[in-house]
């Protein structure tokens, strides 16, 4: 069967390469809205579902179609990819403000096709990220890589800013932005 990822990320495909050897990218062509009256959680399900299902309609046949989407949450406020380097750094102080935590909430939809039979799984996945302190310095280098820019909360727990975790309390692969422990879950069925 056909499995397409739904998403340009480097990291998704790097995750999802763990657990099927093979498979297509297909970008979805759908703008990231955020919609009024949803709880983070259900932000990044309904994020992942317009990704994934963008996708199922522009193919056919047997197929499962991947989608995702991350945000990260501190004291009930979003933070997506920031808009520029000083968007980045102002990102990063308020996530170090305080006890140093917050959520990093992923999003995931499978779609799956097969001999006509339609299955859709729409979850999320939590986990909790505890930093070290940083100086403007090491903000300002940081951001200087241009690694924040793409990235929900302005870093990667799988670069160079990984230095700054401390520890986190859930999945390694929800942090990075594609909850593989979920779509092998999903997939093997």
């Amino acid at each position: 069967m056909k499995i397409i990822l739904a998403s340009a990320s480097p990291r998704r495909k790097e995750l999802l390469q763990l657990v099927v050897p093979k498979f297509e990218i297909m970008v979805s062509q759908e703008k990231e809205i955020m919609q009024e009256g949803l709880t983070p959680e259900k932000q990044t399900e309904n994020l992942s579902y317009v990704k994934a299902k963008n996708v199922y309609d522009r193919t056919k046949g047997n197929r499962i179609i991947i989608g995702a989407d991350s945000i990260i949450v501190k004291n009930g406020k979003i933070y997506g990819k920031p808009k520029n380097q000083k968007n980045a750094k102002q990102m990063i102080k308020e996530l170090l403000e305080g006890d140093r935590t917050h959520e990093v909430i992923t999003g995931l939809t499978v779609l799956i096709e097969k001999d006509g039979k339609y299955k859709e799984y729409k979850t999320h996945d939590k986990s909790k990220v505890y930093l070290e302190d940083m100086t403007d310095e090491e903000i300002d280098k940081w951001v200087a890589t241009g690694k924040a820019i793409d990235k929900a909360g302005a870093y990667g727990i799988q670069t160079e800013f990984g230095v700054f975790v401390n520890k986190i309390e859930g999945n390694y692969t929800t942090v990075v932005g594609l909850p593989i422990h979920l779509v092998y879950k999903f997939i093997k069925q």
